[in-house]
């Protein structure tokens, strides 16, 4: 059996054999909306109309089940968006969002065993291998670049890379929705900087000097010594600092390349310096003793609150409209900076970020092959939300009602920030990030542009999947274990290479570092 993703140049010379529409261009372009495509006399065709260009028969909707993970659908009689679906393709679409990914596995999976598949189901990658193995998914290859379109208006960016993701053997087996774009920055108290006659630190020494005066100068000025120089949660606390050295938090991606070579975070050189330095920060008490414990949102309180000066936060969380209101409720005299990564000996990475992972991936099962009806509807579908005006449906909603657009600019009404939350459970395909962030947020433009723009280590962790033998939870506990030891001063760092060595000898890493290196050639992605 071949392994889980085939070499780039293989897989393209399968898609290749398997249909000549599929070009490397049409890759990047990707899936193409049903209104749009370049088969011939299809120009004009809306997603029901039948192969000849000729209008289809009425015909009672087709039922289709939708399953994946997410919160906060309506009611059917409130569901505007599955209700212009249903009129628009001749559907009776059923979503179906279950909350946590865990639920949501078992949920499936009960489905599965019992023969009711969903009609189009969210699942992992390593799922979508475990169930194309038992013959349980429809081969999608045939179909893209015709039934799935592959030029047009589509929209949505998804790449030959995000192709690749779903993949397995040579043969497409699922709809890759494209990643979000950053959201995490860094953000100091521009008020604390101010009174105290401080600038915005740039280099590791800087932030350390920031960080001592925001602990003990009392910055707010209660006479108490109450505040921390630093928040946040676990080792994203750190993220910019570990970029500084050029590493990765191993807890968020721990893959990458260097030049042309693969590397990973534990086997990185500047691992133990990056370590070295978040304990000169922690041995100087300058950090929230609590961050190994922290929830999100009690980092962000205690931030609101004013119990620290500088935090890694996503920026939804910080700088929404609700919550700019909320912190000047609190604490009326904070002001919130963004400020850049500090420049350290590898450069200046304001943490990493897997930007080919896709944000979801839905696959069909191969028990609809023969029911052509149902199947060109589920086509219908995912075109119709990739093209231009599908895809502004599932962003923005009704237009006149949820948002008026003129000359090409968007204005969201009050409706849509009330009940346009549960739109992005229909983004089956994604959206264009930049555009739409700055659309819906216009508030938050500024800030949306810079966490998405901002240099960050690029992660390959999403093409790499954990060889059989090796039990990446197992090592992942462990390996979380010991580096908190390290920074806190509980285990000497003289023993970084025999932690390695049990990390090898215990938890067989360096299978899992192996494999990740074939994956990544077989792939392309790796010389």
């Amino acid at each position: 059996m071949l392994d889980p993703i085939q070499k780039g140049a293989q897989y393209m010379k399968s898609l290749k054999k398997g249909y000549a529409i599929l070009t490397v261009t049409a890759l990047t372009a990707a899936l193409a909306a049903g209104c749009g495509g370049t088969e011939k006399s299809t120009a004009g065709e809306t997603p029901g109309a039948s192969p000849t260009g000729t209008s289809a028969k009425p015909s009672a909707p087709v039922a289709l089940n939708v399953t994946l993970t997410g919160t906060g659908l309506p009611s059917t009689d409130a569901d505007v968006i599955k209700q212009t679906l249903d009129k628009k393709l001749g559907i009776d679409l059923t979503l179906a969002p279950l909350q946590t990914l865990d639920d949501y596995s078992k949920q499936v999976r009960l489905r599965i065993s019992a023969g009711n598949y969903p009609d189009l189901f969210q699942v992992s990658y390593a799922e979508m291998k475990e169930y194309a193995d038992k013959g349980l998914l429809l081969d999608l290859t045939p179909y893209y670049g015709k039934e799935l379109k592959v030029a047009g208006d589509f929209v949505t960016s998804l790449s030959s890379e995000l192709l690749k993701k779903a993949s397995y053997n040579g043969k497409i087996y699922a709809i890759p929705r494209n990643g979000d774009a950053p959201f995490d920055a860094y953000w100091i108290r521009k008020d604390w900087l101010d009174k105290q006659g401080l600038k915005v630190p740039t280099t590791l020494e800087e932030l350390l000097a920031v960080a001592k005066a925001f602990t003990e100068n009392d910055p707010d000025g209660n006479g108490k010594k109450d505040t921390y120089g630093i928040l946040g949660g676990e080792f994203s606390t750190f993220a910019s600092v570990l970029g500084a050295y050029g590493v990765s938090n191993p807890f968020a991606g721990a893959f990458y390349k260097q030049g042309d070579k693969l590397v990973n975070a534990f086997y990185d050189s500047n691992m133990p310096l990056a370590l070295g330095a978040i304990k000169t920060l922690i041995d100087a008490n300058v950090v929230d003793p609590e961050i190994m414990t922290n929830k999100s949102n009690e980092i962000q309180q205690k931030a609101f609150q004013g119990k620290g000066g500088i935090v890694n936060y996503p920026w939804t969380g910080f700088a929404k409209d609700e919550f700019i209101a909320q912190i000047k409720t609190v604490n009326p005299k904070a002001e919130w900076i963004t400020f850049d990564a500090p420049v350290g000996p590898a450069g200046q990475f304001d943490g990493a970020f897997d930007y080919d992972r896709p944000g979801r991936l839905l696959a069909i099962p191969k028990t609809l092959e023969k029911d052509k009806e149902k199947l060109r509807k589920i086509f219908d579908l995912i075109n119709y939300v990739s093209s231009k005006e599908g895809n502004e449906l599932v962003m923005y909603g009704i237009e006149g009602k949820h948002y008026t657009k003129q000359d090409g600019k968007y204005s969201l009404t009050d409706l849509m920030t009330k009940e346009g939350g549960y739109f992005t459970l229909y983004q089956f395909t994604g959206r264009p990030n930049e555009s739409y962030l700055a659309n819906k947020f216009p508030n938050q433009k500024d800030i949306s542009a810079y966490a998405a723009n901002t240099k960050r280590i690029r992660l390959l962790d999403s093409s790499v999947i954990p060889p059989e033998g090796f039990n990446k939870a197992d090592a992942d506990r462990y390996t979380k274990e010991e580096l908190v030891k390290f920074v806190y001063g509980k285990r000497p760092l003289s023993e970084y290479p025999a932690f390695l060595k049990t990390l090898e000898e215990t938890f067989k890493y360096k299978l899992y570092v192996d494999s990740a290196e074939k994956q990544l050639k077989e792939q392309g992605l790796l010389k």
